[in-house]
């Protein structure tokens, strides 16, 4: 399991690597076709800052060639907002005295009606809080189902499951599991996640072997930006991928760093801030390192820097994300895990895709960042 793999891999030692790369690093890697993990940290260290423009043609490069023209746009929607856990960051904790819901079935229904009013999207992400007793796996396969006449990929952001449950949701249309191993920080991992079934990190790291032994089609894998210092915890990601690509190779693979954004609790600032160039610099360096994987953009982040990253290498956007348990028809707008930054319609953003034409301006995109 990754957790052994994980064990043999120094965080401390990792930075120092990180920080200690050097220009000569960086141009060695951006000769390269194949690159390592080695490689990657080189790319994301502060070594590499000079070299953003040519890591973002050379993104783009691989984007289209991988890709093309394409930009694949999904919708989540949040099931329910009741959870076990109590993460520090997190709206849904389970002790902030906040209104709880779990939707039922009919209003499930409307919720998949109303969205697809929206648009016509076909690409769907059902997400819950962890709390299996009253949302378990039964709940879930019975979302799956009401969402099969109305979607044709199907995916889910729930809690870690066992090998078998992630199989039994494929027979209900399972597609996609995304989880957000928020850090790979073992030492501070239960500073962010003291009590609750997330506070166990073997459980929640070895979910993506379980995923893989499932046979899950689609696996999406993320860190939250905010936690730890984002350059070693985006190369224990990148450990990870490599890991799961040897060892469950039919699988596709997407990565997912958001920013951390205001929760509904309050209170919680971010340890580390990421700016939009760093952002910029970080998906230019998963593009190279690997030209297949999936690189998806959340509303947490603006119209205007999700516009300029188009061109360069993210291959999937959410858009219209409502936050909140029944958020487009039961609750709008009433119990939002955090709040969106990309207030635009879906069919805003799929005009603005359009426009783009997946042709970047290099002098306008370095300028877009702060």
């Amino acid at each position: 399991m990754f957790s052994d793999y994980l064990s043999n891999i120094s965080w401390d030692g990792t930075s120092s690597s990180i920080y200690s790369k050097t220009s000569k690093d960086v141009e060695q890697a951006l000769r390269k076709r194949s690159l390592t993990v080695d490689d990657f940290m080189a790319l994301v260290s502060p070594a590499a800052e000079p070299y953003l423009e040519e890591m973002a043609q050379l993104s783009r490069h691989y984007t289209l060639e991988r890709f093309g023209k394409t930009i694949s746009m999904f919708v989540p929607l949040y099931l329910t907002n009741s959870c076990s856990n109590s993460c520090v960051y997190c709206g849904f904790h389970v002790g902030n005295p906040m209104k709880r819901t779990i939707l039922t079935e009919e209003e499930t229904v409307n919720e998949y009606k109303a969205i697809k009013r929206l648009a016509p999207f076909e690409n769907l992400l059902l997400v819950t809080g962890e709390n299996p007793a009253k949302a378990g796996v039964p709940y879930i396969a019975r979302a799956l189902d009401l969402a099969k006449p109305y979607f044709s990929n199907l995916k889910i952001e729930v809690m870690p499951l066992k090998a078998e449950e992630y199989k039994e949701l494929t027979r209900h249309g399972l597609n996609g599991v995304i989880c957000f191993q928020e850090t790979y920080n073992r030492a501070n991992y239960n500073i962010y996640h003291p009590r609750g079934m997330k506070s166990n990190f073997e459980w929640r790291v070895n979910a993506f072997d379980r995923m893989g032994q499932a046979g899950v089609h689609s696996i999406g894998m993320g860190v939250l930006v905010g936690l730890e210092d984002w350059r070693t915890d985006m190369t224990m990601m990148a450990y990870h991928l490599r890991y799961l690509q040897k060892n469950y190779w039919k699988t596709k693979y997407s990565v997912n760093f958001p920013r951390m954004r205001v929760a509904e609790s309050g209170g919680f600032q971010p340890n580390v801030i990421m700016s939009d160039r760093e952002l910029a610099q970080l998906t230019f360096a998963f593009r190279i390192f690997d030209h297949d994987v999936d690189i998806s953009y959340s509303t947490r982040e603006s119209a205007e820097f999700r516009n300029a990253m188009a061109t360069l290498g993210v291959t999937t956007m959410s858009a219209e994300s409502k936050t909140d348990p029944g958020g487009y028809y039961t609750y709008p707008q009433s119990l939002e895990q955090f709040h969106v930054s990309d207030e635009r319609t879906a069919m805003q953003v799929e005009s603005d895709l359009k426009a783009l034409g997946r042709e970047p301006v290099w002098k306008d995109w370095d300028q877009s960042l702060n």
